[in-house]
């Protein structure tokens, strides 16, 4: 159980909307309460010109808002009848937000494209921020969700020790197997070490060792095919101080097949 809540940004995209939907299945499987948050800034462009005066817009924006989180906490009430729901509707810009949320949330979940990405586009400003800076997990859901298993990308920095054990808990909370990948040029005879602490903790996980002679982005790539979450640090063994994001993970964010969490070392 967790009295952490489960963070969504919300936005009244669809992309935001799955959010919601597997943010409310991780509040059941951890016994969370699930906390929907809007955030807005008035824009300079885009609303009608019949809306002149600057208390019409907050109005309308806010009018906007509180009908994005009624559908949002619809979705997540269809999901999950049982969860509490919070909501917070916000006038300031939504990276803060977030950000600031993240410092009480157990995961903050967003989607992987907001109302302003174009089709094809690869990701929200919003989400590239939260990955690189957020102080708790953060899951970027995109891609097919599935009940495959928890893939945790393991490279044996300190970020990546975070990410297998945010990967053990997920599995052994949901019952799927984790799958802890490793490239073969991270030194695969560490990787049982790392596995088997975890699983001291962790014991009725079923877990399978891939190690390949490939480059992590690949091969998390490949394995993400058949995952219900990809699980990766936010940096690996080669990021410097002060990176945003190190390439594995930067590269899954915008481009894996399933659910992605980028977990920062604590």
């Amino acid at each position: 159980m967790s009295t952490l809540p489960v963070v969504v940004g919300v936005d009244g995209s669809s992309s935001a909307l799955a959010a919601v939907a597997w943010a409310a299945r991780a509040c059941v499987r951890h016994g969370a309460p699930l906390r929907l948050v809007h955030a807005y800034t008035l824009p300079t462009r885009g609303y009608p010109e019949v809306i002149s005066s600057a208390r019409e817009l907050r109005s309308a924006m806010y009018d906007q808002g509180r009908l994005w989180l009624s559908q949002a906490v619809d979705v997540a009430q269809a999901e999950a009848p049982d969860v509490l729901v919070e909501h917070d509707l916000r006038m300031e810009h939504p990276t803060p937000v977030l950000l600031a949320e993240s410092a009480r949330a157990r995961e903050v979940v967003v989607g992987s494209r907001g109302l302003g990405g174009f089709t094809g586009a690869l990701i929200g400003s919003t989400a590239v921020a939260l990955s690189a800076h957020g102080e708790c997990p953060v899951v970027v859901v995109r891609g097919q969700q599935s009940e495959g298993p928890v893939v945790v990308g393991v490279d044996l920095s300190p970020g990546s020790d975070a990410a297998l054990g945010f990967g053990f808990e997920e599995a052994a909370a949901s019952g799927a197997p984790l799958v802890a990948a490793m490239a073969e040029a991270d030194e695969p005879a560490s990787l049982d070490a790392r596995v088997s602490e975890w699983l001291r903790k962790y014991p009725d996980v079923a877990v399978e060792r891939v190690v390949a002679g490939e480059r992590p982005i690949p091969l998390l790539l490949e394995l993400g095919q058949r995952a219900g979450l990809l699980v990766v640090g936010s940096r690996g063994r080669g990021g410097f101080a002060g990176m945003l994001l190190g390439s594995t993970s930067q590269a899954l964010v915008h481009h894996a097949p399933c659910p992605v969490a980028v977990v920062r070392p604590a």
